[in-house]
């Protein structure tokens, strides 16, 4: 857990950059939403004065889980607070034989899986 809080540094407006990955995350409760919507909601943030948001790849989200957690959610709720125990879309797609799936994290179990697009999963934005 110590290692994680000298991971993390929170930028006072609900952001939250990984010093590890130097990526930035939205640390606003997550939306829940399909997720063409989900890319359209990325391209148009403009959240902590940024513009060009996106959705994380899965080995971006996976980077996130935190394995300590006894319980779910699997990830640091001091810097994610408002996380919910649920899948999360990444931005990677494929085509399955009943449509287009994209590919989650499960802040759950941490595990992966792909559902189809026109279904919901929670959002959490990265740049």
């Amino acid at each position: 857990m110590e290692a994680q809080k000298k991971r993390f540094l929170d930028n006072g407006n609900q952001t939250v950059t990984d010093l590890s990955t130097g990526l930035t995350w939205d640390q606003r409760e997550p939306k829940y939403m399909k997720w063409q919507s989900a890319v359209d909601y990325a391209k148009e943030s403009n959240h902590g004065g940024y513009n060009d948001w996106r959705l994380p790849t899965l080995e971006e989200l996976m980077g996130l889980l935190d394995r300590s957690q006894l319980k779910a959610p699997l990830l640091d709720l001091r810097f994610f607070p408002g996380v919910e125990a649920n899948h999360y879309w990444t931005s990677e797609t494929e085509v399955m034989p009943t449509g287009t799936a994209a590919k989650y994290v499960s802040f759950n179990r941490g595990g992966t899986g792909r559902r189809n697009i026109v279904q919901k999963n929670c959002v959490r934005l990265v740049r």
